[in-house]
């Protein structure tokens, strides 16, 4: 019975994460944050690592973190509690205005929303890429330490994406960050 009240309130935590968070996976990274610790699902360097294996496995970001976190503390059965927690919001909205589509998009008062949701979520998600640069170079704020390897990778990746645009494809980059980081952090 524990077990079934734990899986229940972690897809309601993702629940909520996924119901009150626009602008896609990126800018939730905040409320996941908060949520993992203050639940005591993960620590905060569990959130940072799990942030990184979610960016680069194929699939959702919001997705495949619920489904970490989830499997992190309650095995299978929570990694399926969880993902069905962070999906059934969207999923329940989309079938509701799947029924409404056409006159409650093209709505004028609808359009003011989306257009005041905009910047939010942008700061959101500049946020969490902040938030995530900063960790990734120099580690937790209170110890510092420099990583002079995540500097030279960052500098590198943002040197090609702006000298080749778009001729650099994004799973070119990944990988090329990836080759950097084994070279760079096995020396």
């Amino acid at each position: 019975m524990t077990t079934l009240l734990g899986l229940l309130k972690l897809f309601w935590v993702f629940f909520k994460i996924s119901l009150f968070t626009f602008g896609g996976g990126y800018s939730m990274i905040p409320l996941i944050n908060q949520e993992m610790i203050a639940n005591g699902y993960l620590t905060d360097e569990q959130v940072f690592q799990f942030i990184g294996i979610a960016e680069s496995t194929p699939g959702p970001f919001a997705v495949n973190i619920a489904t970490f976190a989830g499997f992190e503390n309650y095995g299978f059965l929570g990694a399926i509690f969880s993902t069905a927690g962070v999906v059934m919001p969207s999923f329940l909205i989309i079938l509701f205005i799947a029924a409404i589509s056409d006159k409650f998009i093209k709505h004028p008062v609808v359009q003011k929303v989306l257009d005041v949701l905009k910047p939010a979520i942008i700061g959101f998600i500049l946020a969490a890429a902040l938030n995530v640069s900063i960790k990734s170079m120099i580690g937790d704020p209170q110890n510092f330490s420099f990583s002079w390897q995540a500097i030279v990778i960052f500098a590198s990746i943002s040197l090609l994406s702006v000298i080749f645009k778009d001729k650099f494809s994004p799973i070119l980059l990944i990988l090329t960050s990836g080759i950097m980081g084994l070279f760079l952090y096995l020396l």
